[in-house]
């Protein structure tokens, strides 16, 4: 038996066994009750501190797709519950059970910091409750921790950092460094660079790091001349990204600077002419030039005011998604079985290109070559098309 939200019977348990009883009785079913209620969507995403922006473009990206719906998914009503995170790791399993259990949500939308997410990650595997990862890139979530309730719209580290050491091994590139905070977005990025060049012939042949958050990179910058590399890639993002894309043009370091797309990332203005010319890979960027893509930006902006980015682009296709599992199960969340079926085979049209579900339930998709262009990331060529991550440990297929 499902354990979960009513000491030990979920909510969902608890009106299937109503929906039979009712079935013998001529009584009205539980599923029928429940489809005159709103459809309860909790968002546990960061409302203030430094990943306010963030939490703030995937909940207006959120509310654009239900407005394109009519403000119906699969003919419910939807009911939002916002959840301020504040990006603390520590109150994560708490907020997510306050939603779970006393908001009572049939689906929950979170969240942006990896740390958050384990903590959600935790009660949903115990309550089976229907979770989107609009953000969050740790990869054990959808590897060995991977769940039957737990999809993912945004990324894994491994991704993009995957595409750039594919792209860098095509060229030829035999000899690399990679400069990043020893945290797991950082470790999990460097092994998919690695992996990535080594697919080519070549070589990580060092891995410079130093404590999260501190960002005292001149001792890691006077090591890279002498290290024998044709190319440094690097992980960091926020003000981490602008100090260390900063302080490595003014050290005049002459082996080119390259990364995961989160290095140039939103930090564009603050970078500076320093990052002109950095390569980037990413699961979007600027110039995609695709109709979803460009009706996508003229409603984002429309309705938040500023212009759509990455984030933006997974938390819409995190509502898609969910649209597409509720509209093949006409809004029956007791559906269970018909519900994950549609979302995990869901070809979505996203603006940034076509993307799907992998079997671990994260998605595949193209990770795009940018380079720092006139202000924008802008998109180049593709480092890798349709990249699903290798679900190592996930035992759901």
């Amino acid at each position: 038996m499902t354990r979960g939200r009513f000491g030990g019977i979920s909510r969902r348990r608890m009106l299937q066994g109503t929906a039979a009883l009712a079935a013998s009785t001529g009584v009205p079913t539980g599923w029928a009750i429940a489809q005159a209620k709103p459809l309860k969507v909790g968002l546990m995403l960061p409302y203030s501190g430094t990943f306010a922006k963030l939490g703030e473009n995937i909940t207006f990206a959120v509310e654009t797709l239900l407005a394109e719906k009519g403000g119906k998914l699969g003919g419910r009503e939807i009911q939002f519950v916002k959840l301020d995170d504040e990006s603390k790791p520590e109150n994560g399993p708490q907020n997510a059970d306050r939603l779970v259990k006393r908001d009572q949500v049939d689906v929950l939308i979170g969240t942006v910091h990896s740390g958050v997410q384990m903590g959600i990650h935790k009660v949903v595997k115990e309550s089976g409750t229907l979770t989107i990862i609009p953000n969050a890139g740790n990869n054990v979530v959808t590897r060995a921790e991977c769940a039957k309730n737990v999809f993912r719209t945004s990324f894994t580290n491994w991704q993009p950092a995957h595409g750039m050491g594919l792209e860098l091994g095509r060229r030829g590139i035999k000899k690399a460094a990679w400069v990043t905070w020893d945290y797991a977005a950082g470790q999990e990025s460097g092994e998919g660079f690695k992996q990535g060049l080594e697919k080519h012939g070549g070589q990580l042949v060092q891995l410079l790091t130093l404590k999260f958050p501190e960002t005292n990179f001149q001792p890691l910058l006077a090591q890279i001349p002498n290290l024998g590399v044709e190319v440094v890639g690097s992980f960091f993002a926020g003000g981490g990204a602008v100090q260390f894309v900063k302080e490595y043009a003014a050290a005049g370091i002459k082996v080119p600077l390259c990364g995961s797309g989160f290095l140039t990332e939103g930090t564009l203005g603050a970078q500076g002419d320093a990052a002109n010319g950095i390569e980037t890979a990413l699961h979007y960027g600027d110039g995609l030039d695709n109709p979803k893509n460009l009706a996508f930006r003229k409603a984002f902006k429309d309705k938040a005011g500023r212009d759509a980015d990455v984030y933006a682009v997974q938390g819409y296709d995190a509502a898609q998604l969910l649209a597409i599992g509720l509209e093949a199960v006409k809004g029956n969340m007791d559906d269970e079985a018909g519900l994950y079926k549609a979302m995990r085979a869901a070809k979505i049209d996203s603006p940034r290109g076509s993307i799907s579900m992998a079997p671990s339930q994260n998605v595949t998709q193209n990770i795009y070559l940018r380079k720092v262009q006139g202000g924008e990331n802008k998109v180049v060529g593709v480092a890798a098309e349709n990249l699903a991550d290798p679900g190592t440990g996930c035992t759901l297929a």
